[in-house]
């Protein structure tokens, strides 16, 4: 599998229209921001981990995280991490895009209402 069928795959639409509580354009925002957050948090704490581990053996000394500049293996490594990372941040927006183009899903209130 190709690294662009594995984003569009990652990020593919869930069957279904997407419910929403709050007005669509405010829950966009929301749901990027949150994928925002929980990168970062992540990121956070696997960073601070290896810093921990890494001065505790003696290996990093104070400063040397700020001082790497990467070679062009590592830089298009992080460039197409990068790419990934937009890509689960935007998910919603590509989710978004898939279902104007979709027929025939169903809203799951619509259904509610149906059966009620």
């Amino acid at each position: 599998m190709s690294v662009a069928d594995a984003l569009r795959e990652a990020g593919a639409k869930p069957a279904g229209k997407r419910p929403y509580f709050l007005e669509p354009q405010v829950e966009r925002v929301l749901a990027i921001t949150m994928a925002i957050a929980q990168e970062l948090a992540v990121s956070r704490q696997r960073g601070d981990t290896l810093e921990r581990l890494l001065k505790a053996k003696g290996v990093l000394a104070d400063g040397e995280i700020d001082a790497f500049a990467p070679d062009p293996q590592a830089a298009a490594e992080r460039a197409m991490a990068n790419q990934e990372y937009i890509a689960r941040i935007l998910r919603i927006v590509q989710q978004e895009n898939e279902a104007a183009v979709a027929t025939g899903d169903v809203a799951s209130e619509n259904v509610g209402d149906e059966l009620g």
